[in-house]
């Protein structure tokens, strides 16, 4: 195998990364719900949304990108909808 090939994940790395996506989502998930129960204030909502997503990207380090398409357009539909904010 040359340098330029990439090795098959193992199966723990595998069963690994399936925790953490599922942690994420759940993550996600009730800070999404908490946002959108109104209880916070904005700034208290803008913080929990960056909270999580520093640590999304604890957990998957490089992943700005992929964060920032999947989850960003939901925090950000939920704060316009809860908070009227852009």
């Amino acid at each position: 195998m040359d340098s330029t090939e990439t090795q098959k994940p193992t199966q723990e790395e595998i069963d690994d990364e399936s925790r953490r996506m599922r942690r994420l989502r759940i993550l996600v998930y009730l800070a999404l719900d908490t946002i959108a129960s109104g209880s916070l204030s904005p700034e208290e909502a803008s913080s929990m949304a960056a909270a999580t997503r520093r640590l999304a990207l604890d957990m998957f380090p490089g992943k700005e990108r992929a964060f920032d398409l999947l989850y960003r357009p939901k925090f950000q539909r939920v704060m316009h909808e809860i908070y009227r904010l852009q």
